[in-house]
């Protein structure tokens, strides 16, 4: 029975650590689905968003609320990861026979976990001491363990929230280039006639999305970190500059086409590479997000614009074309992260986010008020 239970504990460590090599040190995909963080978080997250759902009706609120699973989840991976070291080794001790000499003279399987969480994180209290040579020696390598273990995990956090900061410093440029929330028509519109301002854009958006993809894939962990406007996404950003790229390339004949070509070409990959890291297989949107009607009055937009657009037949056999290529992804992705995909037009004269803060919301309403004759300081 001893033996027994230190083979499993030999066994547990060692999953563990590969474990936590895949995610923390291994800069690649991990095609296994039978994985511990993945069944953490794939169930962690269906309890999560159901709860999200019930609770919170109002979509800013539910924003919120979701945007806590992501550090939190991080923070649940990394003491599963340490609860299963210091039992592992605990059972390690036990099957070597509680060799311990304890104050209370008595040692069984408490004592072992006792001394195996004093040695992983290293508090070397002396109160309880191993007796033979062999159950000194667990205790050193679990000491040097939980020593390398808390230098990673130490070294992990700065990279993982940098990546993060990255991400979010481009999406909130694209808060004043394609209105708040972003939307294709918006962002073409914004930069009429300045090509050489939206194929500059594009190439940022290209290397984003490279970026995008790198980091989601080896850290999958952020995709659930969710931006600071509830109207914002990483994944509402990318559709925004796909959903463009694919205007540029069906509808418009003067402008940065190749630069279209290429950014589409890595924000697409990015969304199928992403799809496949969660296993959510492409589904078409419920909804069309782009009707006829919206369609034709985009086309007209964009012309009174001074883009100089394609036929109308052309135009729409090819942007169905492009958008199988990437919304059933895209929406995919949206429903598994609870993440709202955005419009293809926007709202008319949408307010950016930097207008919605309380103080200027309070600025507006004086100046409306002052407009009609009231009196400036009647709201304070």
């Amino acid at each position: 029975m001893r033996l027994l239970a230190a083979i499993l504990g030999i066994a547990l460590i060692a999953a563990i650590i590969w474990e936590a090599f895949e995610v923390l040190v291994l800069p690649r995909r991990v095609s296994r689905r039978v994985r511990l963080s993945r069944v953490l978080f794939v169930s962690t997250w269906t309890v999560w968003r159901t709860l999200a759902r019930g609770l919170y009706r109002r979509p800013k609120r539910r924003d919120g609320f979701l945007a806590l699973f992501g550090p939190l989840s991080l923070l649940m991976l990394l003491s599963v990861w340490a609860s299963g070291m210091i039992a592992g080794f605990a059972m390690i001790q036990w099957g070597l026979g509680s060799a311990l000499s304890a104050p209370d003279g008595r040692a069984g399987f408490t004592t072992d976990l006792y001394l195996s969480g004093t040695s992983f994180f290293t508090l070397g209290l002396g109160d309880v001491v191993p007796r033979t040579a062999l159950a000194r020696v667990v205790t050193v390598v679990e000491a040097g363990m939980g020593f390398g273990f808390l230098a990673i995990v130490i070294a992990y956090l700065p990279v993982l929230y940098q990546a993060f900061s990255r991400r979010e410093a481009t999406i909130s440029l694209l808060d004043a280039r394609a209105g708040s929330p972003p939307s294709a028509g918006e962002l073409l519109r914004r930069h009429a006639g300045d090509s050489a301002a939206l194929e500059r854009l594009l190439a940022d958006w290209e290397r984003w999305s490279a970026e995008l993809l790198e980091s989601h894939i080896s850290y999958p962990v952020l995709a659930f970190y969710r931006s600071q406007h509830s109207n914002q996404s990483w994944l509402s950003a990318l559709t925004t500059i796909l959903d463009a790229c694919a205007i540029l390339l069906v509808t418009v004949r003067d402008g940065p086409i190749r630069q279209a070509q290429l950014t589409f070409a890595i924000a697409r990959h990015a969304v199928v590479d992403l799809a496949q890291v969660f296993y959510t297989p492409p589904r078409p949107p419920e909804t069309d997000r782009l009707p006829p009607a919206d369609w034709a009055q985009l086309q007209e937009a964009l012309a009174t614009a001074g883009y100089e657009p394609w036929t109308r037949a052309e135009a729409d056999a090819r942007l169905a074309e492009y958008r199988r290529l990437y919304e059933p992804y895209v929406n995919a992705l949206g429903h598994h992260l609870e993440l709202a995909l955005p419009g293809w037009m926007g709202e008319k004269r949408p307010p950016d986010n930097w207008q919605t803060s309380a103080w200027e919301r309070l600025s507006q309403k004086a100046g409306r008020r002052a407009a009609v004759g009231g009196r400036p300081d009647e709201h304070l």
